[in-house]
């Protein structure tokens, strides 16, 4: 009997879409158990035994239990590569390519990015006011790192590599997010080699399942 894996979190976390992303990648089943933040249920004992740290997402794949988005992702894509359709690399040399851009897209590209979702859309949606001073940072630091992104992707069809791995994944939520502001949108167009990347990946069908899911959990 296959164990029964479960992915705690909400469908509006960047981190949680991403282990989203990468089970429909490997056409894993799997049970999505939503938690309610508003409610403190992340703050309760329940789910602190899953997660000391009271985030999400959390992992559960049979006694395995695993938080941390990344680590999540690094573990999945080795415990279920596809075979020829690896999102990550058996040799210990290309991996390290792999685990850098894993890095740069967690200390370079979500910060900025991060920033200028929260102060361009989810704010506005809320009804509150933008910090400009805030924006305006944080869309100069978007921009030299896709400047860098820029480069790179005119020597590999992806970030890491000629083929799709963990790092494109990763990017995904927040790609996603900032193609719908305008600001952030003309960042990635200006950059003909960043906008055919970001075009690429946001047509994977894993992603497309990931949104499916998020249509139907606002029904």
């Amino acid at each position: 009997m296959a164990a029964v894996r479960k992915l705690y979190g909400i469908l509006n976390s960047p981190a949680t879409l991403k282990v989203m992303a990468c089970l429909f990648e490997h056409d894993l089943e799997f049970e999505f158990v939503p938690i309610n933040l508003d409610a403190g249920e992340h703050k309760k004992k329940p789910f602190l035994y899953l997660n000391p740290f009271g985030q999400v997402p959390v992992f559960e794949d049979g006694d395995t239990k695993q938080f941390e988005s990344r680590a999540i992702i690094r573990s999945m894509a080795h415990g279920y590569a596809k075979e020829g359709q690896e999102l990550i690399y058996w040799d210990a040399k290309e991996q390290a390519m792999v685990a850098e851009w894993v890095d740069v897209e967690d200390h370079h590209f979500e910060p900025p990015a991060s920033k200028l979702i929260r102060e361009l859309l989810t704010k506005p949606k809320k009804g509150l006011s933008s910090n400009e001073e805030v924006v305006a940072e944080a869309e100069a630091k978007l921009a030299k790192v896709l400047d860098v992104y820029e480069s790179v992707l005119s020597k590999s069809k992806y970030l890491a590599s000629d083929k799709y791995t963990i790092v494109d994944v990763l990017h995904l939520p927040n790609l996603h997010s900032l193609m719908e502001i305008t600001q952030a949108k003309k960042l990635i167009e200006s950059r003909p080699r960043v906008k055919e990347w970001c075009s690429q990946i946001l047509a994977r069908p894993a992603w497309s399942k990931v949104l499916h899911m998020k249509e139907e959990a606002q029904v």
